[in-house]
Protein backbone atom coordinates (compact mmCIF):
# COMPACT_ATOMS: atom_id res chain seq x y z
CA UNK A 1 0.00 0.00 0.00
CA UNK A 2 1.30 3.48 -0.94
CA UNK A 3 2.13 5.73 1.99
CA UNK A 4 1.92 9.51 1.94
CA UNK A 5 5.13 11.52 2.29
CA UNK A 6 5.97 12.55 5.82
CA UNK A 7 5.17 16.23 6.53
CA UNK A 8 7.95 18.80 6.32
CA UNK A 9 8.47 20.07 9.90
CA UNK A 10 9.32 23.53 8.53
CA UNK A 11 6.05 23.95 6.62
CA UNK A 12 2.49 24.44 7.91
CA UNK A 13 -0.39 22.27 6.76
CA UNK A 14 -3.62 23.31 5.02
CA UNK A 15 -7.08 21.93 4.20
CA UNK A 16 -8.41 20.25 1.07
CA UNK A 17 -12.02 21.36 1.55
CA UNK A 18 -14.49 23.15 3.81
CA UNK A 19 -14.96 21.91 7.37
CA UNK A 20 -17.63 23.07 9.83
CA UNK A 21 -18.37 22.43 13.49
CA UNK A 22 -21.13 23.74 15.77
CA UNK A 23 -20.70 24.41 19.48
CA UNK A 24 -23.45 25.48 21.89
CA UNK A 25 -22.47 27.33 25.08
CA UNK A 26 -25.23 28.61 27.41
CA UNK A 27 -27.69 28.75 24.51
CA UNK A 28 -25.31 30.72 22.27
CA UNK A 29 -24.54 28.90 19.01
CA UNK A 30 -21.01 29.09 17.58
CA UNK A 31 -20.71 27.78 14.02
CA UNK A 32 -17.09 27.43 12.91
CA UNK A 33 -16.49 27.44 9.15
CA UNK A 34 -12.95 26.71 7.90
CA UNK A 35 -12.33 27.10 4.18
CA UNK A 36 -9.14 26.87 2.08
CA UNK A 37 -8.25 30.17 0.37
CA UNK A 38 -5.20 31.54 -1.44
CA UNK A 39 -5.69 35.31 -1.28
CA UNK A 40 -7.21 37.94 1.03
CA UNK A 41 -9.80 38.61 -1.66
CA UNK A 42 -10.93 34.97 -1.61
CA UNK A 43 -11.19 35.16 2.18
CA UNK A 44 -13.26 38.36 1.94
CA UNK A 45 -15.62 36.58 -0.46
CA UNK A 46 -16.05 33.71 2.00
CA UNK A 47 -16.85 36.10 4.85
CA UNK A 48 -19.33 38.05 2.70
CA UNK A 49 -21.05 34.84 1.63
CA UNK A 50 -21.41 33.64 5.21
CA UNK A 51 -22.72 37.02 6.40
CA UNK A 52 -25.40 36.82 3.72
CA UNK A 53 -26.18 33.17 4.44
CA UNK A 54 -26.37 33.67 8.21
CA UNK A 55 -27.90 37.15 8.17
CA UNK A 56 -29.66 36.60 11.49
CA UNK A 57 -26.46 36.00 13.47
CA UNK A 58 -24.97 38.73 15.68
CA UNK A 59 -21.24 38.17 15.01
CA UNK A 60 -19.03 36.75 12.26
CA UNK A 61 -15.53 36.66 13.75
CA UNK A 62 -12.60 35.93 11.45
CA UNK A 63 -9.05 34.59 11.56
CA UNK A 64 -6.97 34.32 8.38
CA UNK A 65 -3.58 32.76 7.70
CA UNK A 66 -2.03 32.79 4.21
CA UNK A 67 1.23 31.87 2.51
CA UNK A 68 3.51 28.87 2.19
CA UNK A 69 5.24 29.95 5.39
CA UNK A 70 2.08 31.39 7.03
CA UNK A 71 3.44 34.91 6.62
CA UNK A 72 0.07 36.71 6.33
CA UNK A 73 -2.11 36.68 9.46
CA UNK A 74 -5.22 38.72 10.26
CA UNK A 75 -8.16 38.61 12.64
CA UNK A 76 -11.29 40.53 13.61
CA UNK A 77 -13.60 40.40 16.63
CA UNK A 78 -16.61 41.77 14.68
CA UNK A 79 -18.19 43.50 17.64
CA UNK A 80 -17.17 41.10 20.38
CA UNK A 81 -15.03 42.58 23.20
CA UNK A 82 -11.50 43.23 21.93
CA UNK A 83 -9.25 40.17 22.01
CA UNK A 84 -11.98 37.66 22.84
CA UNK A 85 -12.65 36.18 19.39
CA UNK A 86 -10.41 36.81 16.37
CA UNK A 87 -7.06 36.62 18.15
CA UNK A 88 -7.90 33.41 20.07
CA UNK A 89 -9.10 31.87 16.78
CA UNK A 90 -5.87 32.95 15.10
CA UNK A 91 -3.80 31.48 17.92
CA UNK A 92 -5.41 28.08 17.31
CA UNK A 93 -4.49 28.22 13.61
CA UNK A 94 -0.95 29.24 14.55
CA UNK A 95 -0.61 26.52 17.18
CA UNK A 96 -1.91 23.88 14.77
CA UNK A 97 0.37 25.25 12.03
CA UNK A 98 -2.43 25.76 9.52
CA UNK A 99 -2.20 28.14 6.56
CA UNK A 100 -4.10 29.19 3.43
CA UNK A 101 -7.28 28.96 5.47
CA UNK A 102 -9.91 31.44 6.62
CA UNK A 103 -11.78 30.59 9.82
CA UNK A 104 -15.14 32.26 10.39
CA UNK A 105 -17.05 31.64 13.61
CA UNK A 106 -20.66 32.81 13.41
CA UNK A 107 -22.41 33.42 16.72
CA UNK A 108 -26.10 33.50 17.51
CA UNK A 109 -26.47 35.11 20.95
CA UNK A 110 -28.40 32.94 23.40
CA UNK A 111 -29.32 35.60 25.93
CA UNK A 112 -26.66 34.73 28.52
CA UNK A 113 -23.44 36.76 28.79
CA UNK A 114 -20.39 34.51 28.69
CA UNK A 115 -17.75 36.94 29.93
CA UNK A 116 -14.35 37.50 28.34
CA UNK A 117 -12.97 34.14 29.40
CA UNK A 118 -16.05 32.30 28.19
CA UNK A 119 -15.88 34.00 24.80
CA UNK A 120 -12.20 33.17 24.37
CA UNK A 121 -12.87 29.52 25.19
CA UNK A 122 -15.89 29.35 22.88
CA UNK A 123 -14.25 30.95 19.85
CA UNK A 124 -10.92 29.16 20.18
CA UNK A 125 -12.66 25.89 21.03
CA UNK A 126 -14.86 26.14 17.94
CA UNK A 127 -11.86 26.45 15.64
CA UNK A 128 -9.96 23.69 17.46
CA UNK A 129 -12.96 21.36 17.18
CA UNK A 130 -13.27 22.11 13.45
CA UNK A 131 -9.61 21.24 12.92
CA UNK A 132 -10.11 17.99 14.79
CA UNK A 133 -13.08 17.28 12.52
CA UNK A 134 -10.80 17.91 9.52
CA UNK A 135 -8.42 15.28 10.88
CA UNK A 136 -11.26 12.78 11.25
CA UNK A 137 -12.51 13.47 7.73
CA UNK A 138 -9.04 13.11 6.24
CA UNK A 139 -9.02 16.55 4.59
CA UNK A 140 -5.80 17.88 6.17
CA UNK A 141 -3.01 18.41 3.63
CA UNK A 142 0.62 18.21 4.74
CA UNK A 143 3.20 20.15 2.77
CA UNK A 144 6.49 18.83 1.46
CA UNK A 145 9.39 20.27 -0.50
CA UNK A 146 9.92 17.74 -3.30
CA UNK A 147 12.00 17.71 -6.47
CA UNK A 148 10.51 17.12 -9.93
CA UNK A 149 12.06 14.13 -11.70
CA UNK A 150 11.25 12.91 -15.23
CA UNK A 151 12.21 9.65 -16.88
CA UNK A 152 11.80 8.90 -20.61
CA UNK A 153 11.05 5.22 -21.22
CA UNK A 154 10.24 3.29 -24.42
CA UNK A 155 6.53 2.52 -24.67
CA UNK A 156 7.19 -1.21 -24.50
CA UNK A 157 8.85 -0.82 -21.08
CA UNK A 158 6.61 1.90 -19.65
CA UNK A 159 4.21 -0.33 -17.70
CA UNK A 160 6.97 -2.36 -16.07
CA UNK A 161 9.09 0.66 -15.13
CA UNK A 162 6.05 2.59 -13.83
CA UNK A 163 5.15 -0.31 -11.52
CA UNK A 164 8.71 -0.31 -10.20
CA UNK A 165 8.60 3.45 -9.62
CA UNK A 166 5.28 3.25 -7.78
CA UNK A 167 6.71 0.64 -5.45
CA UNK A 168 9.87 2.73 -5.02
CA UNK A 169 7.83 5.86 -4.28
CA UNK A 170 5.82 4.06 -1.59
CA UNK A 171 9.04 3.31 0.30
CA UNK A 172 10.83 6.65 -0.19
CA UNK A 173 8.17 9.29 0.56
CA UNK A 174 7.84 10.16 -3.14
CA UNK A 175 4.80 10.86 -5.32
CA UNK A 176 4.17 9.44 -8.81
CA UNK A 177 2.48 11.89 -11.16
CA UNK A 178 0.62 11.24 -14.41
CA UNK A 179 2.58 9.79 -17.33
CA UNK A 180 2.82 11.80 -20.56
CA UNK A 181 2.90 9.86 -23.82
CA UNK A 182 4.71 11.11 -26.92
CA UNK A 183 7.49 9.50 -28.91
CA UNK A 184 8.29 7.82 -25.59
CA UNK A 185 6.57 7.53 -22.23
CA UNK A 186 7.61 10.31 -19.86
CA UNK A 187 7.26 9.09 -16.28
CA UNK A 188 7.21 11.80 -13.62
CA UNK A 189 7.84 11.74 -9.89
CA UNK A 190 8.17 14.15 -7.01
CA UNK A 191 11.08 13.03 -4.84
CA UNK A 192 12.55 14.20 -1.50
CA UNK A 193 15.94 15.83 -2.17
CA UNK A 194 17.63 13.34 0.15
CA UNK A 195 16.39 10.41 -1.99
CA UNK A 196 17.68 11.60 -5.38
CA UNK A 197 20.95 9.63 -5.28
CA UNK A 198 19.08 6.49 -4.29
CA UNK A 199 16.65 7.00 -7.16
CA UNK A 200 19.47 7.32 -9.67
CA UNK A 201 21.04 4.10 -8.41
CA UNK A 202 17.78 2.14 -8.36
CA UNK A 203 16.61 3.37 -11.77
CA UNK A 204 20.02 2.57 -13.20
CA UNK A 205 19.73 -0.99 -11.92
CA UNK A 206 16.23 -1.39 -13.39
CA UNK A 207 17.21 -0.10 -16.83
CA UNK A 208 20.65 -1.67 -17.03
CA UNK A 209 22.20 1.79 -17.05
CA UNK A 210 20.09 2.98 -20.00
CA UNK A 211 17.54 4.98 -17.97
CA UNK A 212 18.65 8.35 -16.62
CA UNK A 213 16.40 10.49 -14.42
CA UNK A 214 16.11 14.15 -15.40
CA UNK A 215 16.08 16.29 -12.25
CA UNK A 216 14.02 19.48 -12.37
CA UNK A 217 12.90 22.19 -9.98
CA UNK A 218 11.94 21.89 -6.34
CA UNK A 219 8.36 22.73 -5.41
CA UNK A 220 6.03 22.65 -2.42
CA UNK A 221 3.44 19.89 -2.71
CA UNK A 222 0.25 19.31 -0.71
CA UNK A 223 -0.28 15.67 0.26
CA UNK A 224 -3.36 14.37 2.02
CA UNK A 225 -2.67 13.26 5.59
CA UNK A 226 -3.79 9.81 6.71
CA UNK A 227 -7.25 9.82 8.30
CA UNK A 228 -7.35 9.57 12.09
CA UNK A 229 -9.90 7.52 14.01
Amino acid sequence: MTTAPAPDPDLPCTLAEVVTHELVVKRSRFLAHLEPVRTPEEADDVVARLRKQHWDARHHCVALVLGTDAGVQRSTDDGEPSGTAGVPMLEVLRHRRTTDVVAVVTRWFGGVLLGAGGLVRAYSGSVAAALEEAERQGVVLDRRRLVEVALDVPHADAGRVENVLRDWAAHHDAVVEDTHYGSSARLRLLVPPSALDRLRDDVGAVGGGALRPEVGAQRVVDVRRSRTR
